[in-house]
Formats: structure tokens, C-alpha cells, sequence
């Protein structure tokens, strides 16, 4: 009966997995937990200057209604010149502003696709596209990042996994959770496959470490059509004000159509509000301080990790950017067996790595954006099960 009311691109199983089960439980009974997965910088005490956000956001210029498709200049112009501190260079024309970048994937997914068309999407990488893809209608086929002491992508793989009905290859630099950057050789291979590209780049101002020729951008390719996406969610720590931003570049002929076709689908959603818009310039400068904190945070508890972890059964994988770090633990046990163990009996949330797909175990992500003194005690007492177990 059901069926027959709601569309099935709407249904998703709703059933909890047994992490959330056990946590809820463990939730209910008072057990306290030490949290390495959150992943809102909102609650985890990074210092905001909230008069100086309050005051862009109170500009009188926000009350006035002044519908663009594209957004308002003067939020554009602000993340041209964003974007250029980190030497990417792109005209204000070629900015579209959207709520999120959630929606910008949707919008993107439906400029470039028809029903049942696909997209492709690395492996391991965050789950939030398979709904994305799901409710525009289109199928996500993914394609695996590979590690060997350091990620790469691996552009034949990529290409084995194209077909007839492949539209675009989404790429995410750093890739949440791998923390993996897209380097030069890999972007300019991709670019030859000759699909649009989707690139991802919300973590780009998080970079941990140094990697000869590690691409700033996807824009810096010019052969093929670039959708790449950033927004002030990760580069201020400011996901509540939802504010998202798409840079379109490739061939003239290319940027012209899609930036036409996106005009129309964007001005039948009209979707960001207008003080926000006003107001990013001004919240550009108001987040220094704020995310000079979360880089130094981001450093001190990977140099924790990486302290931690020399010697032992537990293996850091190699991280690049972006706001997490991958555990490799003794195979001694299953994955489940292993993030179970560490919840109930060590009182350690972290997240498994079969909830981003990883193909090789066991494995835990952690989140570098836990407070240093929590995470400390995190790892030492994932280290101190390792050691119990016999790992």
C-alpha cells in the first residue's frame, strides 16, 4: 500500500545498525562515552568571535530582497578573493551560490544526469552521495582509492569502471575520511577521460602535511568541464549558516552552457538567504581566529596519533587534510568485534570503517576535531585494548 503513495527513490532503510543500537543502549543505562567521532565544530569548544559574526549578520543591507540566481555580487567577490589567497583563480561569474553543498551535489546531479544515468565516486569516502544520487534518480558506481603507505588514485581503475551510461567522476580532496589530496599527474589524467568533473573541496584549507604536486584545485585544469565546491560549513566552521558555493571552469563553450542551464535551475530555488550573502565577506574575517584554532588542533592530535601509535599493533594511515584519521587495527578480531569491544567495554565511540566503505580491515576513523585532551584518552585506551587483546 505504501508503494503505491510514496516514490521508492524516497524509501531507505531506517533500521538502526548495531553501533547505534549498543550506543543507545549504553546512552540509556548512564555509561559515560569518550566521543572521537563528532564531527560539529560548533560544540567542541573552538573560540568564535560571535560579535563580530553577529554584526556582519545584522547589515541592514540583508533586509532588502534582491533575488539572483547566481547570488549577490558582493558575496561572489568575496570568494573570488578567498579562493585567490590560496592561488585559485576564478571570475565572479563563474561562482553559483546554493544553501549547501548537498545542494549543490543535487543541482549538479541533475545538470548533468537523466534518470538511471551514474556517476562515479571514490572509495572509501563519506555516504551522504548515495542519498544525494538516490533521490535525483541516478546510480553512484564507485571506483577505489588505493593504499600503499600513501593514497592514490588510480585513473585506469576509474576508467575500467566507466560505461555508456557514465556522466561525470566525482572527485574529494582531501577525501573525508582517507584525508587524501588529489595530486597534479592524477587531476591531468582524470581531465583526459574527458568527463565532467565534480570535485570536492570543502577540507581544501585543512592541508596536514606537504605532498609534491598536490593540486590546489580541480579549476586548474582547463580540458574538461570543473564543478568544484566549497563552502562556509569546513572553511569558517560555520556549517548553521549554510552557505555553499559552486566554481564552474573547462572549455568556453562548456562553462557557457552549464552556467545558462544552472541559472535556471538555481533561480527556480532561489535558496540562500540574503543576509548570509551580504554578510560573507565580513564572516571570511570573523572566522580567523576560529580556524587558526582548528588547524592547531587538527596538528596537535594527528602528532598525538602519530606519538601514540609508533610501536604498536595500531597503524595511522597516511593523512594529507581534511578533519579525520584512519586506525588500521590488529586483524585479530572482526571490524565490528573491534568498534563494539572499544564501546562497551572501553567506553570509545569511533566510527567503522565499513561506514565509508573501506575494503579492508579492521579499520576506525576518528575525528582530528575532538579536543586534544579527549582524543589523548581515546587513543590510549584503544592502544590499551590492543595491547589486552594480544595485538
Amino acid at each position: 500500500m505504501l508503494g503505491c503513495v510514496f516514490s521508492a527513490r524516497s524509501f531507505t532503510d531506517r533500521r538502526p545498525n548495531i553501533l547505534a543500537e549498543r550506543l543507545a543502549a549504553m546512552r540509556a543505562a548512564g555509561r559515560a562515552t569518550i566521543d572521537l567521532t563528532v564531527s560539529n565544530p560548533t560544540v567542541v569548544g573552538l573560540p568564535y568571535d560571535w560579535n563580530a559574526i553577529g554584526a556582519a549578520l545584522a547589515d541592514a543591507r540583508g533586509a532588502t530582497y534582491d533575488p539572483q540566481p547566481f547570488g549577490a555580487t558582493v558575496a561572489r567577490d568575496a570568494i573570488v578573493s578567498a579562493w585567490g589567497t590560496q592561488g585559485i583563480e576564478i571570475s565572479s561569474e563563474r561562482l553559483l551560490l546554493t544553501a549547501s553543498t548537498s545542494e549543490a551535489y543535487g543541482l549538479l546531479f541533475q545538470l548533468l544526469c537523466d534518470p538511471g544515468d551514474e556517476v562515479l565516486v571514490p572509495r572509501p569516502s563519506y555516504p551522504l552521495l548515495e542519498h544525494l544520487a538516490r533521490l535525483s534518480g541516478i546510480s553512484l558506481v564507485d571506483y577505489p582509492l588505493v593504499y600503499d603507505g600513501v593514497w592514490h588514485l588510480d585513473v585506469d581503475l576509474v576508467a575500467r569502471r566507466r560505461t555508456a551510461h557514465t556522466r561525470a567522476v566525482v572527485v574529494v580532496s582531501p577525501n573525508n575520511p582517507t584525508g587524501s589530496c588529489l595530486g597534479r599527474n592524477e587531476l591531468g589524467a582524470l581531465a583526459q577521460l574527458g568527463l565532467p568533473i565534480l570535485s570536492d573541496e570543502v577540507f581544501g584549507s585543512y592541508q596536514l602535511g606537504e605532498r609534491e604536486g598536490r593540486v590546489r584545485s580541480a579549476l586548474e585544469v582547463d580540458s574538461t568541464l570543473v564543478l568544484a565546491l566549497d563552502g562556509l560549513s569546513k572553511r569558517c566552521a560555520l556549517p548553521q549558516l549554510k552557505l555553499a558555493w559552486i566554481g564552474v571552469g573547462g572549455p568556453e563553450h562548456l562553462v557557457t552552457e552549464a552556467l545558462a542551464r544552472l541559472e535556471i535551475a538555481a533561480d527556480a530555488y532561489l535558496s540562500v538567504a540574503t543576509p548570509v550573502q551580504v554578510a560573507l565577506p565580513k564572516l571570511l574575517l570573523a572566522s580567523d581566529q576560529t580556524v587558526a584554532a582548528l588547524r592547531a588542533r587538527l596538528g596537535t592530535n594527528l602528532a598525538t596519533l602519530r606519538a601514540a601509535c609508533a610501536g604498536t599493533s595500531v597503524t595511522l594511515l597516511h593523512v594529507e587534510g581534511g578533519w579525520a584519521a584512519t586506525l588500521r587495527l590488529p586483524a585479530i578480531a572482526s571490524e565490528d568485534d573491534w568498534i563494539l569491544g572499544l564501546l562497551e567495554a572501553d567506553g570509545v565511540l569511533c566510527q567503522p570503517g565499513w561506514f565509508y566503505d573501506f575494503d579492508f580491515g579492521p579499520c576506525a576513523v576518528v575525528s582530528l576535531l575532538t579536543p586534544e585532551a579527549t582524543l589523548a584518552e581515546g587513543i590510549a585506551r584503544i592502544l590499551s585494548s590492543a595491547h589486552r587483546r594480544g595485538g
